[in-house]
């Protein structure tokens, strides 16, 4: 399986208790939502975890499963990102989108001009925002910077054509 027919949708944290849970940071909208896909699986498509149960603790899920056993098992794996098939998500909405499929779209203004490339999709609570690399000037490539993903701030997605349109708005 192919890196890019993966979704990484949590990562371990580590042990949870003394019996071997494996306790996972969610990345999905629901942290319960990360063990109903199937397998997770490794960023080369092995699986790793199959979860038998779930329940959620703070800061996450702490997942029971066959490949992990003791505490220890469950602490040698902390870090490690956790992946399922991209064709286990549900086709989004119209006007909805995964974050995975934005990354690495082309971004263009409303005056056409290139602005750079999507290098990630975050929310700090405000809602969502694009975290754009922009496009080098004269040899020399800027911070990425951040833009409101919202129908004024981003008013065009067209995955077919891999790009987005933004509204940039000057401040004087």
């Amino acid at each position: 399986m192919k890196k890019e027919d993966l979704i990484c949708i949590a990562a371990i944290a580590g042990a949870f208790g003394v019996k071997g849970e494996v306790k996972l940071k969610a990345f999905t909208e629901l942290p319960e939502n990360c063990v109903s896909y199937g397998p997770l699986l490794s960023g080369t498509g092995e699986v790793l975890l199959t979860p038998e149960s779930f329940r959620l603790v703070k800061g996450g899920v702490a997942i029971r499963c066959t490949e992990v056993q003791t505490r220890e098992e469950a602490e040698s794996l902390k870090s490690t990102k956790l992946y399922v098939p991209r064709q286990a998500f549900p086709e989004p909405e119209e006007d909805e989108f995964y974050a995975a499929d934005l990354i690495g779209l082309d971004v263009k203004s409303t005056d056409g001009k290139r602005v750079g490339t999507i290098l990630n999709v975050v929310d700090f609570g405000a809602g969502e925002l694009l975290e754009i690399k922009p496009v080098k000037v004269k040899g020399k490539s800027g911070a990425s910077f951040y833009h409101p993903f919202t129908k004024v701030g981003t008013p065009k997605v067209d995955l077919q054509a891999k790009r987005v349109v933004i509204k940039i708005i000057e401040v004087e």
